[in-house]
């Protein structure tokens, strides 16, 4: 005779032995256009706030480099006016692009 457990029974085709069901992934191709989209208008905005950084670090240098000047001579007047010339130049060149 066989001998059995009480509240416990063998259940046939559980979830151990189903098949899993494989699903198609969703086509991400819009996704992908609109991810892109967004990268460009982006890379975009970031080049025109870098020329405007450029800008105020130039200009911010030759003003730190004037007040670094306690009490500047000649030559170091005439030094700090070519770079001063130098970089509004410099900012000339990147605006007119």
């Amino acid at each position: 005779m066989a001998q059995t457990n009480p509240g416990f029974e063998v259940i046939q085709g559980g979830p151990e032995t189903d098949v899993p069901e494989v699903r198609k992934s969703p086509d991400n191709g819009v996704a992908i256009a609109m991810v892109t989209i967004g990268l460009k208008a982006l890379s975009q905005r970031a080049l025109t706030a870098v020329t405007d950084l450029f800008t105020l670090i130039t200009v911010s240098g030759a003003f730190y480099l004037w007040m670094m000047t306690p009490k500047p001579d000649v030559y170091q007047i005439v030094s700090l006016s070519i770079y001063a010339l130098f970089t509004l130049a410099a900012n000339y060149i990147v605006r007119q692009k």
